[in-house]
């Protein structure tokens, strides 16, 4: 658990999955999640949290069942309306900060390639990477 303070710093989204050995829909699991690692490369992080293993893990993200998926990223600081129409007409970029780490989207159970793929290009992950 300590090693995803980095992963989180480093502005790339963190896709979690909690799963445990012996738990089929896990395995079933286990290889799409070993393709998006793949396909996604250094533009996200992709990690495999077992359960029975990684103590405190489950408690930490209030798992209760096994595949769990949980998407970590940060969420970009609200801006206010004056600030971004004052960007626009300078043509400026806003500056809005970096928010606080925040879980971005959560599932349980089998979840399709695609539905994975969405998540995690729409939080900034880009395939080849």
């Amino acid at each position: 658990m300590d090693e995803l303070d980095p992963m989180l710093r480093s502005g790339k989204p963190v896709l979690l999955d909690f799963m445990q050995v012996g738990c089929g829909p896990c395995q079933v699991m286990d290889g799409i999640v070993n393709e998006l690692a793949r396909e996604y490369g250094d533009s996200a992080h992709i990690v495999k949290v077992d359960v029975g293993k990684v103590a405190g893990a489950a408690q930490a993200f209030k798992v209760r069942s096994t595949p769990t998926f949980v998407l970590l990223g940060t969420a970009p600081a609200k801006q206010s309306k004056k600030a971004r129409e004052r960007a626009a007409k300078h043509g400026g970029p806003t500056r809005a900060k970096s928010g606080k780490i925040t879980p971005r989207w959560r599932t349980t159970g089998l979840v399709k390639k695609d539905a994975l793929r969405k998540v995690l290009e729409s939080n900034g992950a880009r395939t080849g990477a």
